[in-house]
């Protein structure tokens, strides 16, 4: 398994996981406001439909190659690929639940269903950004680690390891 994959930490495919489920809920509530928005309007809010993109990238981007590459197409798997695909999941995510935070009228004036499901998908959202900070972290640390000893990477991955004369 590639070193730069963090699938040899026990608590990554839990952390896997549950990132999973969060943007399963997220694509849930969020699909449902922009339903009733289209239902009333032709109008969807970009904030809404981006938290929708948030979702579909984390399910069939993002965790995929995060998750199963690593395992299955080890060849697939490029330490620099899954730097930014972890970086860029951790923006994407900070972005969307900030925006929709800013979308949410004060609470005493939150009522409804709609109003509801933006407050859960906010929170689900910075659920998901935090998740996504850890993993990150640890993938960066990684990355300087394989940086550092990159004879060690080599050997590991390759299988193939330096001479002590040279």
């Amino acid at each position: 398994m590639p070193t730069h994959s963090l699938h040899h930490l026990n608590w990554v495919l839990p952390v896997r996981i549950v990132q999973a489920v969060f943007a399963v809920i997220i694509l849930g509530l969020t699909a449902y406001v922009i339903n009733v928005e289209l239902e009333w309007s032709w109008y969807s809010s970009d904030t809404v439909n981006f938290n929708l993109f948030n979702s579909v990238w984390t399910l069939v981007v993002a965790l995929p190659y995060l998750s199963l590459v690593p395992i299955f197409f080890a060849n697939l798997s490029h330490h620099y690929a899954v730097l930014a695909i972890e970086i860029v999941t951790m923006i994407f995510w900070f972005a969307g639940f900030i925006a929709l935070g800013a979308l949410l009228p004060p609470p005493r004036w939150c009522h409804g269903s709609v109003c509801s499901s933006l407050q859960a998908a906010t929170v689900f959202g910075a659920f998901e950004w935090l998740l996504f900070a850890i993993t990150t972290a640890f993938t960066i640390r990684l990355a300087l680690q394989s940086r550092n000893d990159t004879t060690a990477v080599h050997a590991k991955t390759s299988g193939v390891q330096a001479h002590a004369e040279v």
